[in-house]
């Protein structure tokens, strides 16, 4: 599956008075895995959803794969959505559906060329659900919940996967595994992924780590090919707090 390569220039959002993101500037090269950190409030989220097209940017530019995104009308703008997973920290699952279903459900109003159920099944014997197929979300963990959502994402086969605190809902036990899929499911597909957590743990597990401080960078750190995860936590404790 090929990867997705983002771009984002000189990129600001306000609300009112705030400044959610201010004058980022990244590139994420395709296949990559970089976690967005900061303390609450840094602009974690709203950059995310400006690379997903959930809002729209004041000034500067998204480009995914040479895509403008910001430039973008209503129809195109359906379309892209469309092509990328988005986990959200809060699973979004339909309580009266099933975890098939709700994998399958976003896909519904579309034409596509594959068998929904089919590759729905597929994809929760991926990420561990094999036989939870017919259970609603009551029925579920908070991480089985999140491995639904997770498998939903996954359903059009996204270049480019967007993580807004994935593990935020979780004990540490579930949470690790959740990020344990995360790594394995990109190693496995190629796919781009770009993941917010405030947990240096997660953090640790991506190949770079992004700092936001007031919507601004201010830290960019690359991991090390062949560091452990404890080599990795040493060097992010030294950011600032």
């Amino acid at each position: 599956m090929a990867s997705a390569e983002i771009r984002i220039d000189n990129l600001s959002k306000t609300y009112g008075d705030l400044t959610a993101v201010d004058a980022v500037t990244l590139d994420v090269p395709a296949g990559s895995m970089v976690a967005l950190t900061g303390p609450s409030g840094s602009g974690k989220s709203t950059l995310l959803h400006l690379v997903g097209a959930i809002e729209r940017a004041d000034t500067g530019t998204v480009t995914v794969d040479g895509l403008d995104i910001t430039a973008l009308r209503r129809g195109a703008l359906s379309r892209y959505r469309q092509s990328i997973g988005f986990v959200f920290q809060r699973y979004h699952l339909l309580a009266p559906l099933t975890a098939l279903d709700n994998v399958i459900a976003p896909t519904l109003p579309y034409r596509v060329p594959y068998d929904r159920v089919t590759r729905g099944r597929e994809l929760l014997d991926a990420v561990g659900l094999a036989g939870r197929e017919g259970a609603v979300p009551a029925e579920l963990s908070g991480g089985q919940q999140q491995r639904v959502a997770i498998a939903r994402a996954l359903m059009v086969e996204p270049r480019l996967l967007l993580a807004d605190e994935p593990t935020g809902n979780l004990d540490s036990r579930t949470g690790r595994q959740i990020i344990d899929l995360l790594v394995r499911l990109r190693a496995e597909r190629g796919t781009t992924v770009l993941l917010a957590t405030h947990e240096q743990h997660v953090a640790a597990r991506c190949d770079r780590i992004v700092r936001l401080t007031d919507g601004a960078v201010t830290e960019d750190l690359d991991l090390l090919e062949g560091e452990s995860e404890q080599e990795t936590l040493a060097r992010v404790t030294t950011l600032r707090p």
